[in-house]
């Protein structure tokens, strides 16, 4: 298991790295190319080198490092992500991600989270969906770290989804799409039937654009997650998946995100282009990071 470990920390990297110069912007499969790529001039990630990945990314690493040391708790976890943006570290943060964080800085460390359905703490279901194994103990923590900076429940419904996916994916169900999505009903009716809806698409043969038109690319978890769920239904070829991801515009990096954390979570780091291995940031530390919660878990009581 150490290998799928490996591959859903370095998978959810690599997706993020891809869809990082495409984030915000328009759908654009006439170009589809392989390969990171810069921003656009004036994007808010003009100032990212290719294959350097977001906040996305960040936050999965922060929480994995604090589980890896037996030190997380919201507190800790609220405070360093505090630091990171006080540090201008975070790369252009979700905008609940920020006003939370503003928060904590001002009133000196007192939580407050924000009434947001947007993905943006769905990165940091990926380690809990790695280090616990009853999907009991996992919803519970992802829902109470969500909380420092989204109090919505259906961006809560949209994290638990994302974790129950990975957490079938890398103990091998070969139906981690359909539990996931069931339990994204018992989390959230709205973001289960738009999953089930989603699926049924991909199995239609529906064209790309036309789903993109009915799903939606936008930073909500309503339509962050049925895209994800919609190309990993349709699109098995790897490195194909990793791609169109990473180019269906709107919330690119967090939809190529879910994508590359279950390929890895599925198939392992040696599934993973090698090409994109080898341009990703601080790929060895991830790798190490990735050993040191497997290490965790095995040792945890």
């Amino acid at each position: 298991m150490l290998d799928q470990f490996k591959g859903c920390l370095l998978g959810a990297a690599i997706g993020d790295a891809l869809g990082m110069a495409r984030e915000s912007t328009p759908p654009d499969f006439q170009r589809l190319h392989e390969g990171y790529r810069r921003a656009w001039r004036g994007h808010p990630n003009a100032g990212l080198k290719p294959g350097q990945f977001t906040d996305d990314t960040q936050m999965m690493l922060l929480v994995a490092g604090l589980l890896a040391d037996g030190a997380y708790s919201e507190s800790a976890y609220a405070a360093a992500l505090a630091r990171m943006y006080m540090n201008e570290e975070l790369r252009f943060p979700d905008g609940a991600v920020e006003a939370a964080c503003r928060h904590l800085l001002l009133s000196g460390g007192e939580r407050g989270g924000v009434s947001s359905n947007t993905a943006g703490c769905v990165s940091i279901a990926i380690p809990f969906a790695l280090a616990y194994s009853d999907p009991v103990d996992v919803t519970e923590r992802v829902v109470q770290a969500c909380s420092v900076t989204h109090t919505h429940p259906a961006a809560h419904a949209g994290a638990v989804t994302v974790a129950m996916l990975i957490h079938y994916a890398i103990r091998g169900h070969h139906e981690a799409l359909s539990l996931a999505g069931k339990h994204a009903g018992f989390e959230d009716i709205t973001l289960g039937n738009k999953i089930r809806a989603a699926v049924r698409l991909a199995d239609e043969g529906i064209s790309l654009g036309s789903a993109l038109s009915v799903i939606g690319n936008d930073v909500t978890v309503y339509q962050t997650v049925p895209l994800a769920f919609f190309l990993i239904h349709r699109i098995k070829d790897i490195p194909v998946l990793l791609n169109t991801a990473a180019h269906v515009g709107g919330n690119t990096d967090t939809i190529a995100f879910i994508c590359g954390a279950y390929i890895g979570a599925t198939y392992g780091k040696s599934a993973l282009p090698r090409d994109l291995l080898e341009g990703l940031e601080g790929r060895d530390e991830i790798e190490a990071m990735a050993a040191r919660l497997y290490e965790r878990c095995l040792t945890k009581p």
